[in-house]
Parts: structure tokens; C-alpha cells; sequence
């Protein structure tokens, strides 16, 4: 299976099972086009001697036979029938999402969590529930040394004693059991002041701090309940974080919505503030939210990445390039085949814990009482969910199966195929729209740049 585009002057080549990238010229992308609808060679030269000389093509022809002998053309899907055994594996827990507070000093307007309740109520978890579900994720995580926390909400800072508390006996425990914790902070940045930084630059692995871009944007969308806006407050406390952390080891993450389709601009917005690390994603809503976006949006949606894309090589080249994390693509390394070809983890490796103790699938099941895997005290109960979860992957999925972009994707989001077909084991179509388009301008910019 190869999958072939158009994009900034490159003519893209990407054989899927492989993963080889390929930019080529005109009569190999022509030729290539026909080959994949299983034309004939004889068919194949009589369609294109009209466009090209006869030894153009005879090039061609040798340079596709030669890519395909390497292995790195029209190669062969061996991951579907080993899926199963990677399936069937032993689950280890490996990460951990603490709801530490269930409550926000914001009214995001598009928060599902609505504005850290959860469809349920305000809670600070306490210090007893959160050592419990370290010891849980200990006791869990089989030989796996490496183990991840994240500190998330609502609004983290609400509950900051409680985040050190645990960041300290996270530590204690991680020398007793030869386990190294690796902590996450996400932050609105309202309560951000010199003593979380300093100790986020000591024992946090990452933060995430959360701004939508330009001013009007993030002040309509992310307010205080009285309804003044927070850029103001947030924005020179993240520009002094992100370079305590010199500009490394964070991301500003935002979200775009209906009301700012151009959100190429809050990209480079950031950018401009001195942001070097930029996630601005798109807002997933019910369609009968006036924010959402629709199928209609999309053609918008793709050339605003396009743009972001062209632009981001541009300021590259001039010495002042900035990471997006959807335009970040790793064609050498990465995560194990299998583990690209069945998703995030979420019901087997990773796990939600609310303020009082219960496991969830992930933060987007929170509040779903049908989810409930178990609690600390009882650990997993329903291991018939966790085993649901466990079957996702990209075979599972018959559109997933077909599409270029799943070694990429895996198969997308758990949570958004059960808000929009009610089922875990589907697809949010309007997404998969996106990573595909986002995947297209992440292997053109590493074309682009290749030889810089």
C-alpha cells in the first residue's frame, strides 16, 4: 500500500508498511499513480509516452523496480495476522492520570470536564487516595522500571500541597522498588507563581501549559466565571517558565474551535511570544455546540495547516524554528510497530484516577459511571472493560485497516469514538480527517528540511 500527494511543490510518497518516504519527480508519481491501480506495464508505458520521452520513463521504471526489490515500495502488511499476539499480552500499568482537584478557578467554554466537576462534583483528592494510587501503579507495573504520573484536573494548582506531598512520597517509593516516576504538571497558569516553577523545574519530567494564542481568542474561550479574561494574568508567567526550562521539556497547549479556523495565526501568535514548544489542537464538541467543528470546516482547517507548514519551514530556515507537536514525526525511531498499530493504552496501561479513588479509563471517561474499572482500595474490577479496550487497534477498525495513516494515528481516540458513534471500537471521522492532513505536512516539512 503506498499513499501518494501533492504538497508545496513535493511530490510525496509514503509506502505505508514500511514507512519509507519518498520524494520524487513527475513521470515516478504519474507512474506510480497506475501501478497502484494495478494497471499493466504495457498500459502503463502507452499512458505516459505521451507526456514523457521514452528513456524518462525507462528510468522510472527502473528506479520503482529497484525501490521495490529494496523493500521500500508496494512492501507487504506482516503486522496483521501478529497483532493478536501482541494483544494477548500480559497488561502492565505504565502511567497514571491523578484528577488532583476536581474544581477550576476558569469557566473554559469548551471544557468537557465543565469546569472540573466532571458531570459529578468538586473534590480535592487527598494525600491518602493519591499515595494509594502510586502504590497501585507500583504494584502494577510488572518489570516496567520507567512509570509516568500526570497531575491534572480541573486545576492542579487548587490542590499544590497535596502535588508536592505526592511528588516526595513518589520519590521515597521509587527508590524501594527500583522504579524511576517521571511527573507531568498541566496548568491554566492562574495560580503559577516562583515556588511551583522552581519545584516543577526540579521533579517535573514536563508541563503542559495551557493558552489558546492571540489574546481575543483565548479571552472568549478560557475566562474566570465572572467572565474577564486570563491572557493578561497567564502570559508573561509561561514566557518566565518556559525559559527557566529553557524552552525545553513544556508545551503551550491550546485549542481551536468554530470561532477561530484560522488558527494558523494563534500558532504563530505563540511563536512570536517566544513559545518554542506549540500544541494548538482542534476542539472536539457535540455537533450542537456553536463552537464545533464541521464536516464543512475542513477545507479551511487543511489550508491552515498548510500554511502553518510552510511557514514553520520559513522560520526554520531563518534560525527561528519552533516544534508543533502535530507536525512532530519520528520516521527513524519511535515507539515498537505493535505498540504504533494498537493505540494510547488507555484501559490497560494508562488509567484516570478521580479525587476519591476511582479508575477510569482515561480523563475523557471521567464521569462515565459505565467505565468504572475498580478504585484504589479494590483495584480492577471490571476487567471485561479493560479487555474491551485491549482489542482496540487498527485491524479492529475496517476504516483504520485501509488508511495510510495508521502506523501514525493507531487508531485514533478512544473517548472521541464513544462521543460520536457510541461505540470505543470506531471512528470520529472529522478527526481522522485532520491527522491525516497533519501527517501529509509533517512528512513534507522533513522533505523540505532533509537537506539542511
Amino acid at each position: 500500500m503506498i499513499h501518494q500527494y501533492k504538497n508545496n511543490g513535493f511530490n510525496m510518497v509514503l509506502d505505508v508498511n514500511s514507512g519509507s518516504v519518498h520524494v520524487v519527480d513527475d513521470v515516478v508519481y504519474d507512474m506510480l499513480e497506475l501501478m497502484d491501480r494495478q494497471i499493466s506495464p504495457e498500459d502503463i508505458s502507452e499512458a505516459l509516452k505521451g507526456k514523457y520521452a521514452p528513456e524518462e520513463i525507462g528510468e522510472a521504471c527502473a528506479e520503482v523496480r529497484e525501490l521495490t526489490d529494496e523493500g521500500m515500495l508496494f512492501t507487504e502488511d506482516v503486522y496483521r495476522n501478529a497483532i493478536d499476539h501482541f494483544k494477548d499480552r500480559p497488561a502492565v500499568v505504565k502511567a497514571l492520570c491523578l484528577h488532583i482537584a476536581h474544581d477550576c478557578n476558569l469557566a473554559c467554554r469548551y471544557c468537557f470536564a465543565e469546569e472540573g466537576e466532571y458531570h459529578g462534583r468538586r473534590a480535592l483528592m487527598s494525600l491518602e487516595v493519591g499515595k494509594k494510587a502510586l502504590d497501585f501503579l507500583i504494584a502494577n507495573s510488572g518489570s516496567r522500571r520507567n512509570l509516568e504520573v500526570d497531575f491534572f484536573g480541573g486545576e492542579p494548582l487548587m490542590n499544590w500541597q497535596v502535588v508536592k506531598e505526592l511528588v516526595a512520597y513518589g520519590r521515597e517509593q521509587e527508590k524501594k522498588h527500583d522504579k524511576n516516576f517521571r511527573f507531568t504538571l498541566t496548568t491554566n497558569g492562574v495560580l503559577l507563581n516562583d515556588e511551583v516553577m522552581e519545584f516543577c523545574n526540579r521533579e517535573m519530567g514536563n508541563v503542559v501549559l495551557s493558552i489558546d494564542g492571540r489574546q481575543e481568542v483565548h479571552d472568549r474561550m478560557r475566562p474566570f466565571r465572572k467572565g474577564a479574561g486570563s491572557y493578561s494574568l497567564i502570559v508573561p508567567k509561561f514566557q518566565k517558565f518556559a525559559e527557566s526550562r529553557h524552552q525545553d521539556k513544556y508545551y503551550v497547549r491550546g485549542t481551536f474551535t468554530r470561532y477561530n479556523l484560522d488558527f494558523a495565526a494563534d500558532v504563530l501568535h505563540l511563536a512570536d511570544l517566544g513559545f518554542k514548544q506549540i500544541s494548538v489542537e482542534p476542539v472536539v464538541a457535540p455537533a450542537s455546540a456553536d463552537y464545533a467543528i464541521r464536516r464543512e470546516d475542513l477545507p479551511v482547517i487543511m489550508e491552515q495547516y498548510d500554511i502553518l507548514a510552510r511557514e514553520m519551514i520559513r522560520r526554520q530556515r531563518e534560525g527561528r524554528g519552533f516544534n508543533f507537536f502535530h507536525f512532530m514525526i519520528d520516521l527513524t525511531g519511535g515507539p515498537c510497530v505493535y505498540k504504533r498499530l494498537s493505540g494510547c493504552g488507555s484501559g490497560t496501561e494508562y488509567l484516570a484516577v478521580t479525587p476519591w479513588g476511582d479508575f477510569y479509563p482515561c480523563h475523557q471517561f471521567v464521569g462515565e459511571e459505565q467505565f468504572c474499572l475498580g478504585n484504589v482500595e479494590q483495584g480492577i474490577r471490571r476487567t471485561d472493560i479493560c479487555n474491551e479496550f485491549k482489542q482496540c487497534n487498527v485491524y479492529s477498525k475496517e476504516e483504520c485497516s485501509k488508511c495510510f495513516a495508521r502506523f501514525y494515528c493507531s487508531g485514533g481516540c478512544a473517548a472521541n469514538s464513544w462521543n460520536f458513534t457510541g461505540k470505543i471500537n470506531d471512528i470520529y471521522e472529522i478527526g481522522c480527517a485532520m491527522q491525516r492532513k497533519r501527517i501529509e505536512c509533517a512528512l513534507m516539512i522533513k522533505a523540505a528540511l532533509a537537506d539542511e
